[in-house]
């Protein structure tokens, strides 16, 4: 008995490991952020399910020190739990990105990571890595 039949799981990998799990679009509105004040964008994520079977699926998303998910720029890092998607389903999650008085202008990378998990969000079967690029002006 293996470690993974254990678990519930066959001894081969299931499809979601083998293949691109998914297709991620970003989009930002606005599209800029204002340098050395205060405002905001929404960082729309576009989640699309390649596989053949439902997956479960989260978002995380990694900011640089400039930038943060509240005015008081303090988070750095979010998941967002999107639950169950479906063959060829699209789910999108929206997500507020500040910019405050120490914000200098330029280009600021946002990472993204999606995951496809296994019966739980704690159990991750495989993940897929993008990165979004804001300007500051």
């Amino acid at each position: 008995m293996g470690l993974m039949n254990l678990f519930g799981r066959k001894g081969a990998p299931s499809e979601t490991v083998r293949v691109m799990p998914y297709m991620i679009k970003t989009q930002f509105v606005p599209y800029k952020l204002k340098a050395r004040q205060r405002s905001s964008s929404t960082l729309m994520i576009n989640l699309k399910n390649l596989s053949k079977t439902p997956v479960m699926g989260s978002v995380s998303v990694q900011l640089p020190k400039q930038l943060g998910f509240d005015n008081v720029g303090m988070s750095k890092a979010k998941d967002v739990k999107l639950g169950e998607i479906a063959a060829n389903e699209e789910k999108e999650a929206k997500i507020e990105i500040f910019s405050d008085v120490g914000t200098d202008a330029g280009e600021y990378t946002i990472n993204l990571t999606a995951y496809v998990h296994y019966r739980d969000y704690e159990l991750v079967e495989n993940s897929m890595t993008k990165r979004a690029v804001i300007e500051v002006v």
